[in-house]
């Protein structure tokens, strides 16, 4: 397997290249932390918009729309991924000299327990980047007997929804802040996004025009890691990509021929109403893409990248102390 880091930009934080954090003051002297929260979230569903710009359907204003999806991947699946990336997390702070609260004395606090949003799983819609969307679902590690998420943690795509969460996470981070203030103990909490299709990143194929990539990662910007301390609050956010190549999944494209049909009908009509001037917009393509997990071999990857992650992650949490 090849492991590779490719670059994302996230600005707004101090830049060390791996990673980007903000705000180094909060674990000053502290050996010890809480890790309350830990997900992983899995991409499932990316939709992708491209602005066609040559040929006979750039002229007319032809959008492609790629909509790609994992199948395949089991619960068991997830858990297993998830619980192998938590118990590397936590053996690499114990190896790091950082000590963790007990599960059992943690999540028996009052305040941990007013933290906890259920035992998840939870699914998501997120945005990926401009005119980029997809569809997550969040695992917690079989060891936390509850699923907690902070304000911020999870880059959800704003919906009503969206916006009655995050009034109940305000509560729900007002009990974390408690549990620091009262204990004197950090608290952290991490996020893993664990990617199926980012056209970014390095080793990406070209279909048509689009870029659809196989590989598995731990998506930049949005997995992070947040220490909430007395002295106020940290983030440590993944600023380049940790991607495993690997015989991981299958690509095929799933677009069927009826409506292959339609749209190339479709989009004829609308060139030629274009071109006689009746303004008729250009309809566009919509192509889809299945990406089967390969059993074994999808939560291999995943793992491996999350505990390459765990690398860069734990050795930034320590830079703070």
């Amino acid at each position: 397997m090849l492991v590779v880091f490719g670059l994302a930009a996230q600005p707004a934080f101090a830049d060390d290249g791996a990673v980007k954090i903000r705000d180094r003051k909060v674990l000053n002297g502290q050996t010890e932390v809480a890790v309350a929260a830990f997900n992983v979230a899995f991409i499932f569903e990316s939709t992708d918009q491209i602005q066609k710009t040559g040929g006979l359907m750039g002229a007319f204003g032809g959008v492609t729309k790629a909509k790609s999806e994992l199948v395949g991947v089991t619960p068991e699946i997830m858990q297993a991924v998830a619980d192998a990336a938590y118990v590397d997390f936590m053996a690499k702070l114990a190896a790091r000299n950082i000590t963790t609260v007990p599960v059992d004395s943690l999540f028996a606090d009052a305040n941990i327990l007013k933290a906890i949003n259920g035992t998840g799983p939870r699914e998501i819609r997120i945005e990926l980047e401009k005119k980029s969307t997809g569809v997550a679902t969040v695992v917690k590690p079989s060891a936390l007997p509850g699923q907690i998420t902070l304000q911020g943690d999870l880059n959800e795509r704003q919906s009503l929804g969206s916006f009655g969460r995050g009034f109940s996470e305000s509560g729900r981070q007002a009990a974390i802040r408690t549990y620091v203030k009262e204990s004197g103990i950090p608290l952290v909490s991490v996020v893993y996004l664990i990617d199926f299709s980012d056209q970014k990143r390095p080793g990406a194929f070209s279909l048509n025009g689009l870029k659809v990539n196989a590989n598995l990662s731990v998506a930049p910007k949005f997995s992070r890691i947040t220490v909430i301390g007395s002295k106020g609050q940290s983030e440590i956010v993944l600023n380049q990509a940790v991607s495993v190549d690997g015989d991981f999944i299958e690509q095929a494209d799933a677009t069927g021929n009826t409506e292959k049909t339609a749209q190339a009908a479709a989009n004829v009509g609308g060139g030629l109403a274009a071109a006689m001037g009746i303004g008729t917009p250009m309809i566009g393509k919509t192509r889809k893409y299945a990406f089967n997990a390969k059993p074994g071999n999808y939560e291999e990857g995943a793992a491996m990248a999350a505990t390459r992650a765990n690398d860069v992650m734990t050795d930034a949490l320590v830079s703070l102390r």
